[in-house]
């Protein structure tokens, strides 16, 4: 039977604790990157959870050929548009090359995120500083989301990009890793190329919610970014992982309806979407 917008029960808007909830309710999170109100807008009306303001906004709105170039001015900018555009999707702001070189830097980084409307900072990687600054972060009251495997920051010492976790050994480093940020105090963790049986360990055995990106169906979620998600050519060659959501789901809003549909009945992503 069809439900007008008038007549669809309103929803929540989401908080920080109830991502805890969604993964005990066993409910799967949609996310998606937004860089503009428009956008953002439409997602939220779409039903999606989450809304990341990713330094991807580098590669595909700026059009550079990484993310490192990417300011906390930049990323500030366009958390105030996205902002503006939601009213129950969670919003998250990534902390760009560098901002997160100490535990200060990443807090004044992040405050002005969270004054800009975010509600949650993300970071990349597990080494030790990066510990040390989820750590300062949630003490003082700034929620964290971690972001491991493939982390696009560290794409020079990686040799490029690259699926993570394949060997034994760093599948273990992995493991740790995502311990680590746990017990460290993030909320939250993406994790970006692994293998799916490693992206599913990990999820069993962490009490945070882990959102997925190449990382199999066993997340507790999933995040693309926009761009992928309507089909557009950013420049650069489309990960494995990407689907083009626009010609099922009809309209922009529609797209994002489908991602949003085939996230949480377990469709999307399936094997051809997913590293072994």
């Amino acid at each position: 039977m069809y439900t007008s917008p008038a007549q669809a029960p309103e929803r929540k808007p989401w908080t920080v604790p109830m991502l805890a909830d969604a993964k005990r309710d066993g409910r799967r999170l949609a996310m998606l990157t937004a860089y503009d109100a428009g956008f953002a807008r439409a997602m939220d009306q779409a039903g999606v959870d989450l809304v990341l303001v990713g330094d991807s906004l580098g590669m595909v709105a700026q059009g550079r050929d990484s993310t490192l170039p990417v300011t906390v001015d930049d990323v500030a900018y366009h958390t105030a548009c996205v902002a503006r555009g939601l009213s129950t999707a969670l919003l998250l702001s990534d902390l760009p090359f560098q901002s997160d070189a100490t535990p200060q830097r990443a807090l004044d980084a992040a405050t002005r995120f969270l004054q800009a409307g975010a509600a949650m900072a993300k970071l990349e990687g597990a080494a030790p500083h990066k510990l040390e600054a989820i750590g300062y972060l949630a003490a003082r009251e700034v929620p964290v989301c971690a972001h491991l495997g493939l982390t696009p920051q560290s794409v020079l010492r990686l040799g490029g990009f690259k699926v993570q976790g394949r060997d034994e050994r760093a599948a273990a480093r992995l493991r740790e890793d995502a311990r680590a940020v746990q017990e460290a105090g993030a909320s939250l963790l993406v994790l970006e190329c692994v293998p799916t049986a490693l992206a599913a360990e990990i999820t069993a055995e962490l009490r945070i919610p882990t959102i997925g990106i190449g990382a199999g169906p066993h997340c507790d979620g999933q995040v693309l970014v926009l761009h992928d998600v309507l089909g557009l050519d950013s420049g650069h060659r489309r990960p494995k992982f990407v689907k083009d959501f626009l010609a099922e789901g009809g309209s922009v809003e529609g797209a994002f309806r489908a991602f949003a549909a085939a996230v949480r009945d377990g469709s999307f992503p399936d094997a051809a979407h997913s590293y072994e």
